[in-house]
């Protein structure tokens, strides 16, 4: 069985954190290798998207790359939904507990609630364009200067105390949790890679409740695209805390998340080895 690890020109081999899980599928059995995107059609009987995270910048090619690869994971119809983060209004629509966000084009004129928010681009990777403000007119001049659609949305305080926790699950089961750091100052968050802002990471145990709110989101979007939960093989539903202490989503990552391997024990790189080999099966 032959499986290639999608990466991009800038991050060929990934950004390290996979190397368990490459340890884990070599230990399966399994060919496994990187190959960046951009560099066209992968020989594999599963091609899983892991650190794609030039597509914002080729956004075109990436998703005519993605319809042209038979066995795809995430599959192309999931990343044309989940790559513009306006599926948060509609997951907000069916109930799920979402940080309100509004959507603006650009030549519409943006709205700003009171207090601190956030403005980023609809559709991007890895924080990148995304800035904290609570001067609406800084906002606005960086609403024009992103040319793009965006989001807004109030700032969460509870990340500056308590961060984000990244659910990770694996084909719809839960497998693992870490901890990311506040990352936004006031103002733009600075991509120091090119590619990513840089986060800070921890290991973390999450609580029930926050499962659960994970395991919603996943429901509810694999209802919204006719899929069952255990079809994506890799989730990371990244919550806040909400104003009165309740879990919110933050974000629903389907694409190219970091999966946090080096935050957790070898048992997660070897849930996913198998879970990649038996998609790769149906394939």
């Amino acid at each position: 069985m032959r499986v290639v690890l999608a990466s991009c020109a800038g991050l060929p081999g990934g950004d390290g954190d996979e190397a368990s899980l490459v340890a884990a599928l070599q230990r399966d059995g399994v060919d496994v290798a990187w190959q960046p995107w951009n560099d066209g059609a992968a020989d594999a009987d599963l091609v899983v998207l892991r650190a794609t995270w030039d597509y914002p910048d080729h956004l075109d090619a990436f998703l005519a790359w993605c319809d042209s690869v038979p066995a795809l994971a995430n599959p192309a119809t999931v990343v044309r939904w989940n790559i513009d983060k306006a599926y948060l209004v509609e997951l907000s629509a069916r109930g799920v507990p979402v940080v309100p966000t509004a959507v603006v084009a650009p030549g519409e004129e943006p709205t700003f609630p009171d207090g601190e928010f956030v403005v980023k681009p609809s559709v991007g990777a890895g924080s990148k364009g995304a800035a904290r403000f609570t001067d609406h007119t800084a906002a606005r001049a960086h609403f024009e200067a992103l040319g793009v659609k965006a989001l807004i949305q109030p700032y969460q305080s509870s990340v500056d105390a308590h961060g984000e926790t990244a659910l990770v699950f694996c084909a719809g089961e839960y497998s693992h949790s870490f901890h990311k750091g506040p990352m936004l100052a006031q103002g733009l968050a600075e991509a120091e890679s090119g590619l990513y802002v840089e986060e800070k990471l921890r290991a973390i145990e999450p609580t029930a409740t926050q499962i659960a709110l994970g395991e919603q989101v996943l429901d509810t979007a694999a209802e919204l695209l006719s899929l069952q939960r255990k079809d994506f093989l890799y989730a990371r539903v990244d919550v806040v805390e909400g104003p009165d202490g309740t879990p919110l989503l933050l974000e629903l990552e389907l694409v190219e998340p970091t999966l946090g391997f080096k935050f957790t024990d070898d048992a997660a790189a070897s849930r996913f080895s198998k879970a990649i080999q038996e998609a790769a099966a149906r394939h």
